[in-house]
């Protein structure tokens, strides 16, 4: 399985449009067995979607992001964890090992700096 994380300075990037990196785990039973840092070559929001397809990412993990976006990633069978905070490795660790807790909902209504992108199901 390939787990995608939004990603910035080893943390879940909380706004998923402008996610300018994913660290991307493979995962095989349970554990994470390899992971490694690819830039979206400044892609934004649906654009994104196609480089995770490129990507075959299986899972989604992300912090903010809108309806637009969430009906792309599950319309492509991505499975969405979006409202996750913190470590991105701890995120993925977590996943793997089927702790992880997240919601699959839009949680993004507003596209502005300081507004706050969580959901509140973690």
């Amino acid at each position: 399985m390939k787990l995608a994380v939004t990603f910035s300075d080893g943390e879940v990037f909380q706004h998923f449009g402008q996610t300018r990196e994913f660290k991307i785990y493979e995962i095989n039973g349970g554990k994470i067995v390899s992971s490694a840092v690819k830039d979206t070559g400044g892609r934004g929001h649906g654009d994104i979607v196609n480089f995770l397809k490129e990507e075959s990412i299986d899972a989604l993990i992300c912090g903010g992001l809108g309806n637009g976006a969430k009906n792309l990633i599950e319309a492509n069978g991505i499975k969405l964890c979006s409202g996750i905070t913190g470590s991105a490795d701890k995120a993925a660790e977590d996943f793997a090992a089927g702790r992880l807790s997240g919601c699959s909902e839009a949680n993004c209504k507003e596209h502005e700096d300081g507004h706050n992108c969580s959901c509140g199901c973690h």
